[in-house]
């Protein structure tokens, strides 16, 4: 298999149905797969790395969503086959076995949308091509990076997950529709079976999942420097931040996050935080 693309026949589906409890209350008006990154949705981030895999479009692509689910159909139209879960979320394996009919036998590269991956020396796509190159189209292979305990539970081959999975076509089909989860019902299982590769992730990886590690994604995002929309207007100081389209920042921001359409008014001093809003703020001591 190319190291620019997958089989002809693989399939991907984005996992964008999660609420992210932890972000509240960044995500009690906005689900987690559309919370920005360096002015980018998470979600956008995930389609444009399958493009960059020549994935796209609804044949190719499928995004799930549950909480908020018409702000993420909305903002995907017809970029992706849209799977909408009634009630609560089904979970990671139980969104793709809701998708089955739609995979159709193929292979299945499962990428979650709250994944955050950059890596400088490889763009989009091409930096995570890895998982299919070579690939015997039988085993599970997941995206990893070494952990600092190789023995901790929750690592696979002492490495922790990063965000991205392909499944063969044998262990999606049979996958019920219930809620349950790929660590338990697809990886470890596998694993057991000595069918389960880690593939390493050379970049940085970020889950984005609390809010020390989305404003770390974030500045991240920005090479350390200042990330400013042009729709944005900053007449105060702005140091090491990432400023969303529509936000006002009057006042002073480093290591910040201040999100679209939000107001810094003057005389605030804001640092390692996320502005959203009209004074809303979730305090995050960024790391990494």
């Amino acid at each position: 298999m190319s190291a620019t693309g997958g089989p002809a026949d693989v399939c991907a589906v984005v996992l964008a149905a999660g609420e992210g409890t932890r972000l509240r209350p960044l995500t009690a008006r906005v689900p987690k797969a559309l919370c920005p990154v360096g002015n980018m949705p998470l979600l956008d981030r995930a389609l444009a790395r399958l493009a960059g895999l020549g994935l796209s479009g609804p044949a190719r692509v499928a995004v799930n969503a549950c909480y908020l689910a018409d702000q993420v159909v909305a903002h995907v139209g017809d970029r992706a086959h849209l799977s909408v879960e009634p009630g609560d979320p089904l979970g990671t394996a139980g969104g793709v076995a809701n998708l089955r009919d739609w995979i159709a036998g193929r292979p299945v590269l499962v990428g979650n949308a709250d994944a955050y991956l950059a890596d400088p020396a490889t763009p989009p796509g091409p930096d995570v091509a890895a998982l299919l190159d070579g690939w015997d189209g039988d085993s599970v292979r997941l995206l990893g990076q070494p952990a600092p305990d190789p023995t901790a539970p929750g690592t696979f081959a002492g490495h922790c997950f990063t965000g991205f999975s392909l499944l063969p076509w044998r262990l999606v089909r049979d996958l019920p529709v219930v809620f349950s989860d790929l660590v338990r019902a697809v990886w470890r299982p596998a694993e057991a079976a000595g069918a389960l590769e880690v593939v390493p992730y050379p970049g940085t990886f970020y889950d984005t999942g609390t809010p020390a590690d989305y404003l770390a994604a974030n500045l991240h995002a920005a090479g350390g420097d200042v990330l400013v929309d042009p729709a944005a207007t900053v007449t105060g100081r702005c140091l090491e931040s990432v400023v969303g389209a529509g936000a006002r920042v009057e006042g002073d921001v480093r290591r910040t996050v201040v999100w679209p359409d939000a107001l810094v008014r003057s005389g605030e001093r804001l640092h390692d935080v996320i502005r959203f809003g009209d004074g809303g703020t979730v305090h995050a001591a960024a790391h990494g």
